[in-house]
């Protein structure tokens, strides 16, 4: 399973950046997915995670400015990222809880990681 991530660059406050990471390989299903972000210095946390039903989850300071969402038939999950601040600025990493054929138990994937630079 590989986890693919685009969509990273440069911009200023107030702008706006729109991830993607889709997932490919064997995989009987692909359950939740979120985006992960590391700033420098500082540990690795996590953004926003969407189950496969749909329900979202949002850490506290980027609720109400990113929203996540995914398309199911293409095993893609997107970080729509609005008023971002120059605190956003990150490496961002998109994860998937993978359950490899019908019999195994589910395992995590991690992308390479897009980096996110947000100027004041």
């Amino acid at each position: 399973v590989q986890l693919q991530a685009s969509g990273g660059g440069l911009v200023q406050a107030g702008e706006s950046l729109r991830l993607s990471c889709a997932a490919s390989g064997r995989m009987f299903s692909v359950n939740t997915m979120a985006w992960y972000r590391q700033a420098p210095g500082k540990q690795r946390e996590v953004v926003a995670d969407i189950t496969s039903g749909g329900t979202t989850n949002y850490a506290d300071s980027v609720q109400g400015r990113f929203t996540i969402s995914r398309d199911n038939a293409k095993d893609t999950v997107y970080l729509q990222m609005n008023s971002l601040k120059p605190e956003d600025t990150a490496v961002y990493y998109c994860n998937a809880r993978v359950r490899d054929t019908i019999i195994s138990r589910e395992r995590d994937y991690w992308g390479q990681g897009t980096q996110v630079t947000v100027s004041s």
